[in-house]
């Protein structure tokens, strides 16, 4: 398993968000992560990021315990994600914010870039190249050069999935990336993922859209009030009575 939690919990004063949450995801599975609002799946995600640290338990990527780490160092190691909250630089161009998704893959420093070395011209060249790549792999090459706070939503969201593979991870976590997409935005989605996880990365994601996750995920963990109610392949996770009574209620 590539990455592994290990009975992690996370607490805010009394209020448990996560508590004892254990899974693993696979190198180049689409692993779902569902629950009903409130259950902790953003916090969990926060967690994996190193944008929190748990009070408890453990998080290893390929073996190498991150739990205690920085998000910086989290995200060298091959962790990145997009957010609930779009978090793009509305002024810079589309290609100008994959490419700052691609710093960690960038070798030359700042004083050769500054002083114009043929060696950071190439680095500079090859970088646009991969951030046109990744901008025409989620279908806005067209959309490049314009200004990404005049981007529609749904574009906003999938230029954040071209930033985030931009730094080439391991394991790419997607926090709803289809809120607020219509049907033909989410299935493109959906290809985007399944496209991710053949190239062998691999995707930890958060989703409200039940027949998505379904479709796209191998597996899928299910959180209800921070803990895991349920895991395993979608068809058995949905017909398993725990998930259908945090979804719809307690059966009578």
């Amino acid at each position: 398993m590539l990455l592994s939690v290990e009975g992690v919990s996370r607490a805010f004063g009394g209020v448990k968000a996560v508590e004892g949450a254990s899974f693993a995801v696979a190198a180049g599975e689409v692993h779902g992560l569902i629950g009903p609002n409130g259950a902790g799946k953003t916090t969990l995600l926060n967690l994996v990021s190193g944008l929190l640290r748990p009070t408890a338990g453990t998080i290893q990527l390929d073996g190498v315990r991150c739990d205690g780490l920085a998000p910086h160092r989290i995200a060298a190691l091959g962790v990145t994600r997009t957010f609930q909250n779009i978090r793009l630089f509305p002024q810079l161009s589309a290609l100008e914010n994959v490419l700052v998704g691609e710093h960690l893959r960038r070798r030359a420093p700042l004083w050769r870039r500054m002083v114009f070395l043929p060696s950071a011209a190439r680095e500079e060249r090859a970088a646009r190249a991969r951030a046109l790549e990744l901008l025409d792999r989620v279908g806005l090459a067209d959309r490049a050069a314009e200004k990404a706070g005049f981007l529609s939503y749904g574009e906003q969201r999938r230029v954040e999935i071209a930033r985030a593979l931009g730094s080439e991870p391991r394991v790419l976590l997607l926090d709803e990336p289809t809120a607020g997409m219509n049907p033909a935005e989410v299935d493109s989605v959906a290809r985007l993922i399944a496209e991710v996880a053949r190239l062998g990365h691999s995707v930890l994601l958060v989703e409200h859209n039940v027949p998505l996750v379904t479709k796209a995920c191998h597996r899928i963990t299910v959180l209800d009030f921070g803990r895991v109610i349920a895991d395993g392949a979608p068809a058995e996770v949905m017909r398993n009575p725990a998930v259908v009574d945090a979804y719809l209620g307690t059966r009578r």
